[in-house]
């Protein structure tokens, strides 16, 4: 049985008598993918950990609603994703802490190259941000990650286009590293 199909059966269990055996089992299935991909889009261990939890709470209390019209990872993310924003909109009116600094990379001979990344990443408009984390980091098709985003296909394409270019000037230090603002 694939994935899928083992997300289906835990899911149905879950839902069937609240299993704590399979909720557990999907947890562990999918929080390191959580962890990871919050904490590209943050930049913030502690962000990441309390995405990753609010994120469980609130699928628990939608799953039964999961449609399975997609993977049950891909609606995680979408949970995620959602959070994110929320939490966006909140940082922007409270201003910034302490905590939104980049975590320290692990490997000190890579650290200059990946500070720089994840700098210039950040620097991104959030449109083009989500789109190339999306689709170059987690590996979502347009379909995917224009559903993710609530926006249409073609401009997940775009937006990626434009946010490759803008990547690519912010680490070379070339003036079309200063992406117009079209977040959505």
């Amino acid at each position: 049985m694939n994935d899928h199909g083992d997300d289906d059966a835990l899911v149905a269990r879950f839902l069937a008598g609240r299993d704590e055996g399979s909720f557990r089992a999907l947890y562990r299935r999918h929080s390191p993918f959580l962890y990871r991909f919050l904490a590209r889009w943050s930049g913030s261990a502690a962000a990441a950990e309390e995405g990753v939890q609010e994120t469980w709470i609130r699928a628990v209390r939608g799953l039964s609603g999961f449609e399975r019209r997609s993977s049950l990872k891909t609606w995680l993310a979408g949970i995620a994703i959602r959070w994110w924003r929320e939490e966006e909109r909140r940082r922007v009116r409270q201003g910034p802490s302490a905590e939104d600094e980049p975590p320290a990379p692990e490997d000190p001979t890579l650290a200059d190259e990946r500070l720089d990344l994840e700098r210039a990443i950040a620097a991104l408009p959030a449109g083009y941000r989500e789109t190339l984390l999306l689709h170059d980091v987690e590996g979502y098709t347009h379909e995917e990650t224009a559903r993710l985003l609530g926006v249409d296909p073609g401009t997940s394409k775009s937006q990626l286009s434009r946010a490759r270019r803008a990547l690519r000037g912010l680490l070379t230090g070339g003036d079309h590293g200063r992406a117009r603002r079209t977040d959505r």
